[in-house]
């Protein structure tokens, strides 16, 4: 699979520096990839990002009603059905790690839950459109980038040796598919078509900042996976 490649996404993930490899090579995702990540720390967090996804979905909502054209109001419906058929599968899954819709419908979420996602929200209320993608882009494209390596992690690691089952090997190809990269592909053209409309002097430092700080809150997410073993 080819890398995804666009120029203001390229630009913030560049600007993130140190923060963004903490995210994409943090210690739950590593701990994933070789399959030794506890498996309480990962039920903990599927129930938080199953809360984390329907937050997600509210801020497609607001997409829409902050789009301007046609064009963009219809990417922004794409993207909130795109989260809503995730949910779908992320129940399926949830089940298959014993967890039911019952048991996830009355979980409280966790504080670095309520973080980012009430970040996205009040990016996108108090900003554009710009300002709300920009804040998502992490949730979207981190993941199409972990996946994608712990993909390609695995097949070398396989190569001449038997490969060990990794019980989380269905989540990474999920990310790793096809179908998700090209959902990140789509999101990383649509930043560039809206600072094309939307950008003007002085803009990108503070969507810079906006990334960052998301990215930080990724970073906290994780680490709230790793809570159960601290």
């Amino acid at each position: 699979m080819t890398a995804i490649r666009q120029a203001l996404f390229v630009r913030l993930r560049q600007a993130a520096g140190e923060d963004w490899d903490g995210f994409v090579g943090h210690e739950f995702v590593r701990r994933l990839g070789d399959g030794t990540l506890p498996e309480d720390c990962f039920r903990h967090y599927l129930s938080q990002d199953y809360l984390f996804l329907k937050q997600f979905a509210r801020a497609y909502g607001l997409a829409v009603y902050k789009s301007d054209s046609l064009e963009d109001m219809r990417q922004a419906a794409a993207g909130m059905a795109g989260i809503l058929d995730e949910m779908g599968l992320h129940v399926k899954y949830c089940h298959d790690w014993s967890l039911s819709s019952d048991e996830m419908a009355v979980v409280a979420e966790a504080p670095a839950t309520t973080a980012y996602t009430r970040f996205v929200l009040d990016c996108g209320a108090a900003g554009d459109l710009l300002d709300l993608h920009v804040a998502m882009a992490p949730g979207v494209m981190g993941y199409a980038e972990i996946g994608r390596r712990l993909k390609e992690k695995a097949g070398r690691a396989g190569r001449g040796r038997p490969v060990v089952d990794n019980p989380y090997q269905a989540w990474i190809d999920s990310y790793a598919g096809e179908e998700y990269q090209s959902l990140a592909g789509g999101l990383a053209a649509h930043l560039d078509h809206l600072m094309a409309e939307r950008g003007g002097a002085g803009r990108f430092d503070r969507l810079a900042a906006t990334f960052r700080q998301a990215v930080r809150l990724e970073i906290d997410f994780w680490a709230m996976g790793l809570s159960l073993t601290r």
